[in-house]
């Protein structure tokens, strides 16, 4: 799938890394980052990646996160239990500040963000319900995130939190597992960043090929068109 401001593609293995010419904001090796896939998809799910750049003046409205929000809650639900859950904070409040505090060193950058979800879920009276509350997450999240992206936002969710702390912090009860903290907001200029931001960011995205994932008629006979 041809990226946009015009590229150029070379061969690593059996992946195809796709260079682009940099966005606006950008500095020197952090480029486009639309996934190359071999037939078009919808340029949302394309475009999305997760940045650490972000601006730290940019406001995050809350019509915005009611928006992405409504994306999460419509996402595909096992029995519709509806398990997902969400603590939000906006810049400048003190849930932010509280969830802010929760992350672990290595995710400071997120600290910069206009908005910070923690998404938690009940996991139910049975391991059935537990294990598909974390799928029904991770729908919740992969929907929450593309709306961003449509929206002209980034989105980066991060395992990295302290969640015996978010138990505490917010009084989460006992069947609610705290799952991520999702930061939002909009890109911020890389040249203002940490170098270990841009090293983290300019790395190339890459994914297993579909011969390596999808099969048919057998485990590990590749699915072809």
């Amino acid at each position: 799938m041809a990226s946009q401001g015009g590229s150029h593609t070379k061969n690593k293995g059996s992946a195809r890394l796709i260079f682009a010419t940099p966005l606006p904001g950008y500095c020197e090796h952090v480029t486009d980052r639309v996934a190359e896939t071999r037939v078009r998809i919808n340029p949302a799910i394309a475009a999305r990646w997760s940045p650490r750049a972000f601006d730290p003046s940019a406001v995050v409205t809350g019509e915005q996160i009611t928006a992405l929000l409504e994306a999460a809650r419509w996402a595909a639900t096992w029995g519709h239990r509806q398990p997902v859950r969400f603590i939000v904070g906006m810049r400048g409040d003190d849930t932010y500040g509280r969830l802010a505090g929760l992350l672990k060193r290595g995710n400071s950058y997120a600290k910069s963000a206009g908005a910070l979800m923690l998404v938690g879920v009940d996991e139910g009276p049975d391991d059935n319900t537990a294990v598909y509350a974390a799928v029904d997450a991770g729908a919740a999240i992969a929907q929450l995130t593309i709306e961003a992206v449509s929206r002209g936002l980034i989105a980066h969710p991060m395992a990295g939190f302290n969640k015996d702390g978010a138990r505490a912090e917010f009084g989460l009860p006992e069947e609610v597992r705290p799952i991520a903290v999702v930061a939002v907001g909009s890109l911020g200029d890389y040249a203002a960043v940490d170098d270990a931001i841009v090293e983290r960011d300019r790395m190339s995205r890459q994914r297993l090929p579909l011969e390596d994932i999808a099969f048919a008629g057998a485990w590990g006979r590749p699915f072809q068109v």
